[in-house]
């Protein structure tokens, strides 16, 4: 427990989380999806983050949401801090999803409420279920064929 502290490990693990880390790669974010009636819902976990950093784009059938975490000084001030322990991922969070043509992609919503982004995308008018009408007996005409 005492080495964690020492400046020495502490800039090797730093060193470290540069080079194999989240600052030079886009992390995935957790994210659920479910239908509620009408509606498939997307839920990504995105705790800590700036809304104003928020991306949500549809486009060719693909969502895209994109998200960054800043490391902030501790205190919310200017100078720079060393850290104990850093576990939380930052940088560049992303995550693309293959939308299907049943979807209207002009009605699709998004929200960010305690830590959780939710895309609502809506069921297209002419992709959800009919019900279909099936006559019988009394209103059809049967016509035969004459023999050759």
């Amino acid at each position: 427990m005492t080495m964690a502290f020492d400046p020495f490990f502490r800039d090797l693990n730093r060193l470290t989380a540069e080079v194999f880390g989240s600052a030079r790669a886009p992390q995935t974010m957790a994210m659920d999806a479910y239908r509620a009636g009408d509606d498939y819902v997307v839920e990504f976990d995105l705790p800590g983050i700036d809304p104003e950093s928020l991306e949500v784009n549809a486009e060719h059938n693909t969502l895209t949401v994109r998200a960054q975490r800043r490391e902030r000084p501790a205190g919310g001030g200017d100078a720079e801090v060393s850290y104990l322990t850093a576990e939380r991922p930052r940088g560049t969070f992303s995550r693309q999803l293959s939308l299907g043509s049943g979807l209207d992609v002009d009605r699709i919503s998004a929200d960010y409420t305690d830590g959780v982004l939710t895309v609502t995308l809506p069921v297209a008018e002419q992709a959800k279920p009919r019900r279909i009408e099936v006559g019988h007996g009394g209103g059809r005409k049967v016509i035969e064929g004459t023999p050759r």
